[in-house]
């Protein structure tokens, strides 16, 4: 009678762990696996269902030391040869002020490259009608210099004119690793506080860890997008604001306990 007590205690150990981490995000285990995908289910061996199935989670907060940036240039012109001549001149400008103000070459990357023919509907003809052509070069620049981060978009502003375009900033941390020593200890703690209540809840022993898995989380936020272009306000003057405040690195563990008695 108790062994199928224990084998029922363990059956609703395990269901209700993968319940509630259905809906979680997780990255590649091991160190430096920081990413994000999601979790649907525990990779674990279904048949064993005895024991006592916990998980756990350690957690940081630290300043981000890198600004993501995502910008470029975006030209039109009545033909195409006219449109990529703007943008290729413009965005050799942009290119000259990312690395005269410290941006490594390693550190730019294209982003996309798109040739666009823009049409619009002639009411006489009764059909749409080509009325030029738009280019655009983005970039993705990383500047691990945060605290210059606004004098460098301001210099790509200057650089790129009425043409440039900013998509989107966001901050990260370049190395979470390491984070990841006193992140595992905090989440093993917790998971093992967990086992003990549960096991001590249940009036059984508890046993070694039979099952451990680990996943980790490093959250990328997103600013609003801010454009500069033709026909809108000027850049400003003096170089925008730009404050990275805090993120939280995110580590979790799954363990399986073994019962002893």
């Amino acid at each position: 009678m108790k062994k199928k007590w224990l084998w029922v205690i363990g059956l609703a150990a395990l269901v209700i762990p993968i319940v509630a981490l259905s809906g979680c995000f997780a990255g590649v285990p091991g160190p430096g696996g920081i990413g994000l995908a999601p979790l649907s289910s525990l990779q674990v061996d279904l048949g064993q269902q005895e024991g006592i199935w916990v998980s756990g989670e350690g957690k940081v907060t630290a300043v981000p030391d890198l600004a993501i940036v995502v910008l470029g240039i975006e030209a039109q012109a009545a033909t195409v040869a006219e449109a990529q001549t703007l943008a290729s001149e413009a965005m050799n400008r942009v290119m000259a002020a990312l690395e005269d103000n410290g941006v490594a070459e390693k550190d730019i990357q294209t982003q996309y490259f798109n040739i666009y023919q823009r049409t619009q509907w002639d009411e006489i003809m009764g059909e749409e009608v080509v009325i030029g052509y738009q280019v655009s070069n983005m970039v993705t620049a990383k500047i691990r210099d945060i605290d210059n981060a606004g004098l460098i978009i301001d210099a790509v502003v200057t650089a790129g004119g009425d043409l440039t375009r900013i998509n989107s900033i966001n901050f990260s941390i370049d190395d979470p690793s390491v984070y990841l020593d006193e992140m595992r200890e905090e989440a093993m703690a917790d998971a093992k506080d967990r086992a003990e209540q549960l096991a001590e809840l249940a009036g059984v022993t508890l046993g070694k860890p039979i099952y451990i898995s680990e996943s980790s989380y490093l959250p990328f936020p997103e600013y609003p997008r801010v454009y500069y272009e033709a026909g809108m306000a000027p850049a400003p003057a003096a170089p925008p604001p730009i404050s990275p405040g805090e993120m939280e690195i995110t580590l979790n563990v799954q363990i399986a306990y073994a019962i002893l008695d």
